[in-house]
This record gives C-alpha cells, sequence and structure tokens, in this order.
C-alpha cells in the first residue's frame, strides 16, 4: 500500500467472520519457517500506514471462519502443507483465538505475523513472529503481554532511512528472544544492495539472523 490506506482499528466481533484479503498457498519466504510450504491467510486492514509497504490488504471481504477453514484444508494439499501464516496488513486487529485454536485442533502449525502494536491472548501453539515499525521516529518498547509471547522478531534494514538502519532495543533481551534482520526492498536495485551488505553486517557484527524475502528471489508471491 505504499502508506496510502487507511488507519484502521482494532474491530469487534466475536470471530466467526473475519475481514479476509485473500488464502493462497506457497513458501514462507522469511523468518523461523523460511522455505517451509505453507498456506497464507491475508487479513484486511492495518492500523499503520508504512511508505515501504507493498502489499495490497484494503480489498478484503468478510468471510465465515468455516470458509477460511475449508479452503486452508484445500490448500494444505492432504496435509502436505502443515504450516498455516496469518498476516495481513496487521491480523491482531481482528478476533483471532477461535480461527487459531480451530487449526490447531486440525494438526496444523499456525505462525502469526504482526507489528507488535496490537495484541490478544491466543492458544500458547501459536508462534507469534513481530516485525516492529519504527513510527514517529522511534521504536514503542513491547507491551509485556505479547513481548512473553514473541517467538522471534524481524527488524527491517535500510542504509537509506535514519528510522531503519539499525535494531533497537525493545524488550528481547528480557526473553533472549531471536533476532532476525531483513533488507528493506525499495525496488531500486543499488539501494537494495546496500540495504543488505548493511543487514549482512550487523547480523555479522551483533550475532542477529539474516533473513531473505526467498519467495522474492525465485519468483514467487
Amino acid at each position: 500500500m505504499f502508506g496510502n490506506n487507511p488507519k484502521r482499528p482494532p474491530t469487534k466481533g466475536d470471530g466467526t467472520s473475519l475481514e479476509v484479503q485473500e488464502i493462497f498457498a506457497t513458501l514462507q519466504g522469511e523468518g523461523i519457517y523460511a522455505g517451509w510450504p505453507a498456506v497464507f491467510i491475508r487479513f484486511g486492514g492495518c492500523n499503520l500506514a508504512c511508505s515501504f509497504c507493498d502489499t495490497e490488504f484494503e480489498s478484503f471481504k468478510q468471510i465465515s471462519i468455516n470458509e477460511i477453514i475449508k479452503e486452508t484444508l484445500a490448500l494444505a494439499n492432504n496435509g502436505n502443507i502443515q504450516l498455516v501464516v496469518i498476516t495481513g496488513g496487521e491480523p491482531f486487529r481482528q478476533p483471532l483465538a477461535e480461527l487459531c485454536f480451530s487449526l490447531l485442533e486440525l494438526g496444523l502449525m499456525v505462525q502469526i505475523e504482526t507489528n507488535g502494536t496490537i495484541y490478544q491472548k491466543l492458544d500458547e501453539r501459536v508462534d507469534i513472529v513481530c516485525s516492529p515499525k519504527n513510527t514517529n521516529g522511534k521504536y514503542a518498547p513491547i507491551r509485556p503481554d505479547l513481548l512473553a509471547r514473541i517467538s522471534a522478531f524481524k527488524f527491517i534494514i535500510s542504509a537509506h532511512d535514519s528510522n531503519y538502519n539499525n535494531v533497537t532495543e525493545i524488550g528481547q533481551a528480557e526473553y533472549d528472544t531471536p533476532v532476525y534482520v531483513q533488507a528493506m526492498d525499495e525496488y531500486d536495485e543499488g539501494k537494495n544492495a546496500k540495504n543488505l551488505a548493511l543487514a549482512v553486517n550487523l547480523a555479522t557484527e551483533s550475532g542477529y539472523r539474516l533473513s531473505m524475502q526467498i519467495h522474492k528471489l525465485i519468483g514467487l508471491r
């Protein structure tokens, strides 16, 4: 959306239907499950508007969780895909507990990708990857209830944007949470090369893990 989306607040409801942008099968290209085949459930709407975000999430529609689960299972290819990635937009805008529990009870793994500004209590089996965003020139500390549940942090790195040229302590040290660094895609070959070089340098010097957007490298969505 490149920052052109409306900032949407959390929704209310019982979680039996949710605002969904799309559901599709691909490879998880980033973070802790990079390379795993996965079914992605992309929710609509976000409470932030980041200038570098290249994802379309505003043409969503309301879908019952029964339909979401049915489509997810169909895409899971008779159990060959075991990972479900819930992303957005910002997934925690919507009540996810019932959907996550249902997927887990079907034997699927569930990972959520969040910007870390909103949280709701979920089943302990859900993996949460937090990609914090710098707003108004700083990163906000992660709220304690979410911090304790985060499986990994993923910091976006840019050599050209001073808000994103380093990793900031926002609570990860307290739980020794793994930190990944990922070069920002600025759709410019020269800039991207410098972003990657900086991410590699940060990983080498500070012991972070490098995250590559594998799906883009091999031409997947």
